[in-house]
Parts: C-alpha cells; structure tokens; sequence
C-alpha cells in the first residue's frame, strides 16, 4: 500500500455542538479545531501502521484551514484551502491512491442524528436527493472516490450517519463518535475516539481494497431544494438543470463528475456566499 485520502470535516467530531463552535472565531472553536485534528492524526497514524506510506488529508471544512498543521506526522502531507472544483471536499484525490478515508462526517441536511446535520451549504441547501435517495455528503464524496476507481474504506461521525451509509460501500468501516438528539450532542471521549479511529484505520488498511471498489450507477437524477426559492430559480438556469418547483431544482446526467460539478456551481459558488 501505497497513498491513503483523508477527507476531514468538523460537524462530525466527537464534540461540536454549535454552528459557532465549528467557526472561525467561534466559542469553542479551538478546541473543536484540535479535536479535528486529533482524530485525522489517529486514521493517518493506522493507515501508517498497515503500511502506508504517504498520507494525503484534505482540510474540508469552511475555509480549508483548521488541521493544525505543525502537529501532521512526517508522511503526512495537508490540503489547505480551496480551489473551488467538482472534487470539493476530496480535492486531491485521483486515480493514484489506494483507498480514501472520511473523519469527523455527519448526516444530511433534514436528517437527525447530529445538531449540525447538512448537505454541503448548510445556509443555502434544504436538502439533496440521488436517483430518490437523500444525499449525504458522505455519498456524494465517496462517489466521487469511486469516480476514480478508489475504494472508501473508513467513515467516522455520528451513529445515525454510520449506520445508514454501511450499505453503499463493500467492507465500510465505521467508528460513531457521538450520537445527538434534538439540540444536545453526546461524544465518546476523545482519549476513546481516536483509540478506535486508529485501529478502525489500520483494520480497514489490511482488508483486501480490491473488493471495496464499487460500480456506480449508469445514471443519475438529481434534485436540489434551497430554502431560498431566489436561489432555485438562478441555479435552473445552470446547463441542463432546471425548476421542478419554487424551491427545487432538477439535473440528470450519466457521470458523476458532471453532478459534481453542477453541485459546485449552484451550491458552493460565491456567489451564494
């Protein structure tokens, strides 16, 4: 084994609670920003265990600039930032590496299971659907890995999400980290957290990758509901897409890589920022 891809996001850390404690500047922002950290080190350090030997984590959340990182082991290497292209939150990620580990995840936007439960924008996004499903990002990203014939290997986050997502990837390994109700979180300490991450990381490391890979479907339909109608009615003007109802937006397409990108226009451009 070679290269491993860490998708890291914060909402999905044994701790965060509040849309504030995951920003900038936020009450308890650091040490959820430390927690983040802690638990990319524990899956890069039982990725390394099982021999790999280059690392690549993609700082994910909000600005791209939360890892510490000073505190990354020598074979780690950090994405800060972004470029704004479709692969988003695995921006990095090609057909060189081995497998693609997801840390700190959580459920869909609409979905419970976490406070911070979204789907890519949580100001702007009602939520998505895939071919009828609803859409994690989880399943969007891990698509995308599948894109480029990368296996997903390893999701962490919240048990609501770690249960539901067993089923779209062969041999998934899953460690939840906390399970919410309502408006309260309830983590795992993080002693414990990154105790397991770690040997989660290796366990899924050892497994044959050949037989994580999957086939993705032909076909894909796809629906966006903002929580702003202004916002569906500019996003139906994208190439292809166009306006199912007030809210709600509609898009098709047989690659993945196209979704992705119409996902990027509509919801991650500035200019809904």
């Amino acid at each position: 084994m070679k290269k491993i891809f860490i998708s890291a996001d914060i909402e999905g850390t044994a701790f965060a609670a509040t849309w504030d404690s995951t920003h900038i500047g936020g009450h308890d922002y650091e040490r959820n920003r430390q927690e983040m950290t802690n638990e990319v080190i524990a899956a890069a350090e039982g990725a390394h265990a099982a021999g790999a030997e280059l690392v690549v984590v993609k700082d994910a959340h909000g600005p791209g600039i939360n890892i510490y990182p000073e505190q990354m082991p020598e074979y780690v290497q950090l994405i800060r930032g972004w470029t704004f292209e479709p692969r988003c939150m695995v921006e990095g990620i090609d057909e060189t590496f081995d497998a693609a580990m997801y840390i700190g995840y959580h459920n869909a936007a609409g979905e419970e299971g976490n406070v911070l439960s979204h789907t890519i924008s949580g100001g702007a996004v009602e939520y998505i659907r895939i071919n009828g499903e609803i859409a994690t990002e989880f399943l969007i990203y891990s698509y995308m890995a599948a894109y480029y014939g990368v296996p997903s290997i390893l999701l962490t986050g919240d048990k609501t999400l770690c249960e539901s997502s067993k089923s779209l990837h062969p041999n998934l390994l899953t460690v939840a980290v906390k399970d919410d109700f309502g408006g309260h979180t309830q983590g795992l300490s993080s002693k414990l957290v990154c105790k397991k991450i770690r040997q989660a990381a290796e366990d899924a490391c050892k497994q044959n990758l050949i037989n994580s890979k999957i086939k993705l479907p032909e076909h894909f339909e796809v629906e966006i509901t903002f929580k702003d109608h202004c916002k569906a009615v500019r996003s139906s003007f994208y190439p292809g897409a166009s306006l199912l109802n007030p809210t709600t937006i509609t898009y098709q397409s047989n690659n993945w890589y196209e979704v992705c990108r119409m996902l990027m226009f509509v919801i991650k451009s500035k200019f809904y920022i």
